[in-house]
């Protein structure tokens, strides 16, 4: 079996934006703190939806991702 590479390297560059642009929105002046999470979960839920290929589960993990990006945007703030 084959280690697929692109997974590790996807992997490793989304931990390093999480780790690094999360903590820098608290910077932003209100409300775009809140908006912009709430987008960057959205489209990591998209991202997640896109890589799944007919995994059920990872589309189910993708869904909650999306759901809670937008209800951050919506409600949450």
């Amino acid at each position: 079996m084959k280690p697929d590479v692109w997974r590790w390297v996807l992997g490793a560059l989304g931990l390093a934006i999480g780790f690094t642009v999360y903590p820098l929105l608290g910077r932003l002046p209100e409300p775009w703190p809140d908006l912009l999470a709430g987008a960057i979960f959205v489209a990591l839920g998209a991202a997640t939806w896109r890589y799944a290929q007919g995994d059920r589960f990872i589309q189910g993990a993708a869904a909650l991702l999306v759901l809670y990006g937008v209800a951050r945007l919506l409600f949450l703030r």
